[in-house]
């Protein structure tokens, strides 16, 4: 059994989730199991590279891990002959220019998404990687969390007979900042560097409908800033020009109906962060982060209403739990390792660039939907 030594730059490793999830939950972790076996003998061990802006904060994070290799400057490390795939977790409205940089140095390149601020930037680079010949993926974490991987057993099971609709609740209240302070980076709310519920979350939720239910065809959404004035992480007053509220109608295949409200100024009154219910003619089930519960049509109680007596009909009780029937590894480290294996060992991965910009094109329709107070078809993307 051989080791290779993969050179990864981390671009980003010192916000939330490129520290949290990207670095420390898949990288490291990775690295403490040893590395990452291929069907051939190889073990892969990523050898990470930290980028950012803040000197001070790539210190810590590198003497807190015992990794040495760090620096500011990002040309000079994907300029190394040793590093091979550049990671971006930075800010949407700098992404686009540094995939450019990194594809120009013939790396290959997994990212958070959304892959670019709008569609035009999203086929660009999604044709520059083409035409360079790197591999390319874009982080499609939902699909790959407990509660998602289970709702897919159903569907691919036919548990739910023939799909009529689906709904997703998202959010939670993020604090305005100004006497607690605020759970999400300031940037989140500025649309001129990129923030937004709607760019945030409908590329999330493109891919969630495409591999569990297929493709959408049309949009329509109402778009809000709930929220107009927020404190950043200075403590100072500022504007919120992004939205931070996303009421959607997404429209699939065979009449399937999706509705999809993302807020993050919402208090929650539900069991996780986020949930989707999925009725069928057969079946129905709601699945969270971890959990998913289904009822079947011969389990369904028969519901009448009356307002004037008690329900007697308990509507959490009835629902029977979905076992994990094998174990669940974090959702980040489960695609890391699917990109790696794509790169270095063939394993087919779809969520590439071309899935994103798909992704990019229903955040733009939507909320272009949203301006002009219309349906919108979506067309496919060449």
């Amino acid at each position: 059994m051989s080791r290779r030594s993969i050179g990864i730059v981390l671009n980003g490793v010192t916000g939330r989730m490129g520290y949290r999830q990207h670095l420390v939950r898949s990288i490291l972790a990775i690295r403490d199991d040893g590395g990452l076996p291929l069907p051939d003998g190889t073990v892969l061990w990523p050898e990470p590279v930290l980028v950012g802006r803040n000197e001070r904060k790539l210190a810590e994070i590198a003497e807190r891990h015992g990794l040495t290799d760090w620096t500011t400057d990002l040309h000079a490390a994907l300029a190394r002959d040793d590093v091979e795939i550049y990671f971006d977790a930075i800010t949407t409205q700098r992404r686009e220019k540094a995939i450019k940089a990194a594809i120009e140095a013939g790396k290959h390149i997994y990212t958070e998404k959304p892959l670019a601020m709008d569609v035009a930037g999203a086929m660009d680079l999604t044709r520059a990687a083409a035409a360079a010949g790197v591999c390319n993926g874009v982080v499609a974490d939902k699909i790959f969390l407990p509660g998602l991987r289970k709702l897919k057993r159903l569907v691919d099971g036919g548990f739910f007979g023939r799909i009529l609709s689906i709904r997703a609740e998202f959010g939670y209240w993020v604090f305005e900042g100004d006497w607690q302070r605020a759970q999400r980076p300031s940037w989140n709310y500025r649309a001129e560097d990129g923030g937004g519920v709607a760019l945030d979350m409908f590329p999330h939720w493109h891919y969630v409908l495409e591999n569990l239910f297929g493709p959408v065809r049309a949009v329509q959404a109402t778009i809000r800033t709930h929220i107009p004035k927020r404190w950043d992480e200075n403590g100072e007053e500022y504007t919120a020009t992004a939205d931070d509220a996303a009421y959607a109608i997404f429209e699939l295949d065979d009449g399937v109906i999706a509705q999809f409200n993302s807020s993050w100024a919402v208090r929650v009154f539900r069991d996780e962060l986020v949930e989707f219910q999925v009725d069928g003619t057969h079946g129905s089930a709601v699945a969270g982060l971890r959990r998913c519960r289904a009822q079947s049509r011969a389990a369904t109680p028969m519901a009448v209403w009356d307002p004037d007596a008690r329900a007697g009909v308990d509507g959490r009780g009835e629902w029977a739990e979905v076992p994990d029937n094998e174990p669940f590894d974090n959702g980040f480290r489960v695609q890391w390792e699917r990109f790696l294996r794509h790169v270095y060992g063939g394993e087919p991965f779809p969520w590439d660039f071309a899935a994103a910009a798909r992704g990019v094109q229903l955040a733009e329709l939507g909320l272009r939907a949203a301006h002009e107070g219309r349906r919108i078809e979506i067309p496919e993307l060449s």
